[in-house]
């Protein structure tokens, strides 16, 4: 699409509220005196603010560098470091700082690691479990290129959550996830499941979609329902938003009304939990959709 079949502007549902205060403060230090990298500011979710501002943010570990070059992403593609072996014990400490009930975990896309970094998230995972006190864990994992394995090692660890978003619909892949395949991400989803119920886990499954990429409806709701039968829970559905005039560009501005109606229809064909509008991004407030199914879940 070329800029001049852009969208001119964002609508006023677009517009962010600025948070400020002092967890906002407080959170930006810790997560630099810990030299952790979160999601939230590397990939410049408009949730920031909130989301700080709440004592919460998302932890991405595995670096910064990814190597894959999403045209939608804001993540910066290159070669990238050693893994960091004391990375799980400062999301531990820092968890435990913020008070954290329920962490979510995610990564860049770690091709280079023989295992893709599944290691490392089991480790991470472990270690919360077992020095953070009832917290849950939510594993936002890339594809890990189809491995099974890969898979069992991060499942092993107990994530409570395991998340994998499938981004967009099937037709855009080539100029949208042109290192992806749409398939080997529903059969992730779909081997998670299986793999916990035979080895006897309690384990939701999640995904996340963009809108506004030139997808149509039809094409939408049929990813929901590739969803559905692949046994995913949890959904999430966002506004895509251009991180700048050299990414994929919007096609469409989606009105409020109109991720209602997703809503609901993700709601009707099973979906346990959904939510659903402009500002919402795959770990946007995920203890309270994991609190639908265990009430005892949530962040104080």
């Amino acid at each position: 699409m070329s800029k001049e079949n852009c969208p001119a502007r964002k609508p006023e549902w677009l517009k962010v509220k600025f948070h400020e205060g002092g967890n906002l403060a407080e959170v930006n230090g810790l997560l630099s005196r810990y030299k952790l990298n979160t999601v939230c500011r590397e990939a410049a979710c408009p949730n920031r603010g909130e989301c700080y501002g709440s004592r919460t943010a998302t932890f991405m570990i595995l670096g910064a560098l990814c190597t894959r070059n999403c045209a939608f992403c804001n993540l910066c593609r290159g070669i990238p470091e050693p893994v960091d072996e004391d990375e799980p014990r400062r999301v531990v400490e820092v968890s435990q700082k913020l008070g954290l009930r329920y962490v979510v975990l995610t990564s860049v896309t770690r091709d280079d690691l023989p295992d893709g970094g599944a290691g490392h998230f089991a480790r991470v995972i472990r270690e919360l479990k077992t020095r953070t006190q009832d917290a849950q864990v939510e594993a936002l994992v890339p594809d890990f290129q189809g491995s099974d394995e890969a898979l069992k090692t991060v499942l092993a660890a107990g994530p409570d959550v395991l998340n994998h978003n499938v981004e967009t619909v099937p037709r855009l892949y080539p100029a949208v996830r042109p290192e992806a395949v749409y398939e080997r991400s529903l059969g992730l989803l779909a081997r998670a499941q299986e793999i916990a119920k035979a080895d006897g886990m309690k384990l939701k499954t999640k995904s996340g979609i963009m809108v506004g990429l030139g997808e149509s409806e039809e094409e939408l709701k049929a990813v929901l329902r590739d969803l559905r039968a692949a046994g995913c829970d949890f959904l999430t559905i966002g506004q895509y938003l251009a991180p700048s005039p050299q990414h994929y560009p919007v096609a469409d501005y989606v009105h409020p009304s109109r991720f209602e109606g997703y809503k609901r229809y993700a709601l009707s064909i099973g979906f346990s939990g959904v939510a659903a509008g402009p500002f919402v991004r795959s770990s946007y407030k995920a203890a309270d959709m994991a609190a639908i199914l265990s009430p005892s879940v949530g962040c104080e």
